[in-house]
């Protein structure tokens, strides 16, 4: 690919395909904000092996969403393990023309939050069957209070269907405490990422029908993801 392109042709190509210039400048930054994001929030994601997939096809990967700081910490661990990931931004980035060039480049693939965006379903298909993994935050935004109202957004779980993919739920405790609300220094603390068992298409009971199935699928995930959050959560008391 030649280096300068417009954002839909990195949205619509592998990342294995960028110009060299791009992958370098990309694997730069992952190297340093994988440095930075250890020492300062001393992660670890625990079960890594539900990232690994059993077959060519990539994963879509679910999250609770509290920090940016957490995307950081999920997207550089992915790729230090050999992964290739494009996370799913909201469509409100590409209005800062800086952003958008930036998140192309990362792998990031926006969306239109709220309506049938086929173009950006087909994209995270095409990025699946590629081998690249595919990261969403169903809860759309940073949830930064227990109180604050919370609306989980469908669609992976079509994406899922759509490329024979896995899904696999994840959950972070500690980000939060990074930058409390009404604060903008982030602070070095311990936070946590665990994987919760990965969802397989042959998983959901037999003698659903196509849409019944898919609702299956994404409730289900969903449920896993809490669950391990609430898991984190018991064993670190006060965090979230």
């Amino acid at each position: 690919m030649k280096l300068f392109q417009t954002e839909d042709h990195y949205y619509d190509h592998g990342m294995r395909d960028y110009a060299p210039q791009i992958r370098l400048l990309y694997y730069v930054i992952i190297g340093i904000l994988l440095a930075f994001s250890k020492v300062m929030w001393r992660w670890k994601v625990e079960n890594p092996e539900e990232l690994e997939p059993e077959g060519k096809t990539g994963s879509i990967i679910i999250s609770n969403h509290t920090s940016m700081a957490e995307v950081v910490a999920t997207v550089t661990h992915i790729v230090a393990s050999g992964r290739r990931v494009r996370p799913i931004m909201k469509s409100e980035f590409n209005k800062n023309p800086i952003v958008r060039w930036f998140f192309a480049r990362v792998g990031g693939i926006p969306v239109d939050r709220g309506t049938a965006d086929m173009k950006s379903l087909r994209r995270a298909q095409h990025a699946l069957q590629r081998g690249e993994d595919v990261l969403i935050y169903p809860e759309g935004t940073r949830i930064r209070t227990d109180d604050q109202p919370v609306e989980v957004h469908g669609g992976f779980a079509l994406i899922a269907s759509m490329a024979k993919a896995d899904i696999v739920p994840i959950a972070v405790c500690g980000f939060r405490d990074i930058t409390p609300q009404g604060h903008h220094l982030m602070r070095p603390m311990k936070t946590w990422i665990r994987c919760g068992e990965r969802l397989r298409l042959a998983s959901a009971p037999e003698g659903l029908k196509r849409k019944e199935r898919i609702q299956w699928f994404e409730d289900e995930a969903i449920r896993r993801m809490y669950e391990v959050r609430d898991q984190l959560r018991d064993e670190h008391p006060g965090r979230r």
